[in-house]
């Protein structure tokens, strides 16, 4: 008489959660990214603005900031441009820095704002404040006590050094503004861009 056969046992691995975004960070980046579209869209064209017959030395130091004024106005979102082409150059140009800055960035978006699950680090459970004063404190460690602050803040410095010498010497004579422009501040062309402390109250 043969012996029963015990059933196959199936055995089940555990599965691990895809990153998946919170509601908050996918309609953060969800709104990020239609102010950065329609900012790009009211970016002038790059002949006018390296027009060389529009050039001409400012007659009084007055004159000089009123033409930067109106010259970012109208021109403000080429100069952004040009600021992040400015501290993108100088980020490549120092590997290490842009690979402390991608960490850290990596940081902040797979530990806080992609997580759906309580982290677990060596059997201990970290809550969402507790993650983002650990983050919080990493990124001022990152910025004050590494070369990477010191190398933003001069690509940043040299890049505005380029747009201000760039729009006191621009003669704005032949430019046009509409009256929303006008009224527009340094950033108005942004105003769909979400404040990422949204998403940081959500979370908290």
């Amino acid at each position: 008489m043969a012996g029963s056969v015990p059933p196959p046992v199936s055995a089940t691995l555990p599965t691990q959660s895809p990153i998946t975004a919170t509601p908050a960070a996918r309609a953060f980046f969800g709104r990020l990214y239609d102010g950065v579209r329609s900012g790009l869209s009211q970016r002038r064209a790059w002949l006018e603005l390296v027009d060389r017959n529009q050039l001409a030395k400012p007659d009084s130091l007055a004159e000089a900031t009123a033409r930067v004024r109106k010259n970012w106005t109208y021109f403000r979102v080429n100069y952004l441009i040009l600021l992040s082409f400015v501290l993108a150059i100088s980020l490549v140009s120092h590997p290490v820095s842009l690979f402390v800055l991608i960490l850290l960035l990596s940081g902040w978006l797979f530990l806080y704002m992609f997580r759906s699950e309580p982290l677990v680090l060596f059997n201990r459970t970290f809550s969402d404040r507790e993650v983002l004063g650990i983050m919080i404190l990493l990124t001022i460690i990152v910025v004050f006590l590494t070369s990477v602050g010191s190398l933003i803040i001069s690509a940043l410095m040299f890049g505005l050094a380029i747009v201000c010498a760039h729009a006191a010497f621009r003669v704005p004579e032949d430019l046009f503004l509409d009256e929303q422009e006008s009224a527009g501040g340094f950033l108005s062309f942004l105003g769909g861009v979400p404040n990422p402390a949204s998403v940081v109250a959500a979370r908290v």
